[in-house]
């Protein structure tokens, strides 16, 4: 009797798949959380194939591919969308084209939580919140009146502490970059209940005003809105301003939980900064 050649073999017998870690991260990051205009899923690789190490990182770029490769990872897990916009073709000769291209080549898949993160119960700002010290109440912009799925966090510190400390706190709970961590406030204001929203967050500045938190930590703040919320008439939250990579980073470690519990697989967190900025006026760099 001739051998069945319509028959696919299982290529993982007794392994872990791209399939199971995707289905665990969507089970973790439900995809219909993600905002219409975002891109999340899988971009490239087998559902099929075997996954023995994966990567997580913030973002998809040539430094965390290589370190990808470096370690031999199967699977990249990003925050950050490498597709964001539409696209008729990813050509190697542009950027992002080739990475598509290095990764298809070289067996690696690229799976991506982006929004969908943002506003998972937990998600990117639980991480940051926790990183921080503060627990978690409600979130900053709920889903729905009483819900617990929605973008950024409020939370609160054990006890209150002068906010000079707070940024300092801020500081030392997040991986240092080269613009630092700052604070726009009075140095002495007692600081307990804290909002937090990883990655940029000026557009959530009304609402944690008129949730009357004592400080708002968040990303990529711009001079323009957030001077004109510190000059409103009124008690308004200080600002704790660190950058876009960093606030988002502590979600590399809470994703890597949710890998792990998917099957028998080696999960790394990339430290690589992935922060454009590389260099200080005083000539630091990272």
């Amino acid at each position: 009797m001739s051998a069945d050649v319509s028959a696919t073999p299982d290529p993982a017998p007794g392994g872990t798949t791209v399939a199971d870690v995707v289905a665990a991260l969507d089970t973790a990051y439900p995809r219909g959380l993600a905002e219409s205009w975002d891109a999340v899923g899988l971009v490239c690789g087998d559902p099929a194939e075997r996954v023995d190490r994966v990567l997580v990182c913030v973002d998809p770029v040539a430094d965390t591919v290589d370190e990808a490769f470096e370690i031999g990872a199967q699977l990249i897990v990003a925050h950050h969308p490498l597709l964001l916009r539409g696209v008729h073709g990813v050509p190697a000769d542009t950027t992002k084209g080739s990475l598509v291209h290095r990764l298809i080549r070289g067996g690696v898949g690229l799976f991506c939580a982006h929004t969908n993160a943002d506003s998972a119960d937990p998600g990117v700002s639980d991480a940051l919140a926790e990183a921080i010290g503060l627990r978690v109440q409600r979130p900053l912009a709920p889903h729905a009146e009483g819900a617990r799925t929605g973008l950024g966090r409020i939370g609160v510190l054990p006890e209150a502490e002068p906010f000079a400390a707070f940024v300092d706190r801020v500081g030392a709970a997040l991986p240092a970059t080269v613009p630092g961590v700052h604070g726009a406030g009075d140095p002495d204001r007692p600081i307990r209940t804290v909002a937090v929203s990883g990655g940029a967050g000026d557009s959530f500045l009304a609402t944690a005003t008129a949730e009357g938190v004592d400080a708002y930590v968040t990303a990529d703040l711009r001079h323009h809105p957030a001077g004109e919320h510190l000059e409103q008439s009124g008690t308004v939250p200080a600002l704790v301003g660190v950058t876009h990579w960093a606030s988002e980073w502590p979600w590399c470690g809470q994703a890597a939980e949710v890998i792990r519990a998917a099957g028998n697989v080696e999960v790394h967190v990339s430290t690589r900064c992935t922060d454009p900025w590389n260099v200080r006026a005083n000539g630091s760099t990272k």
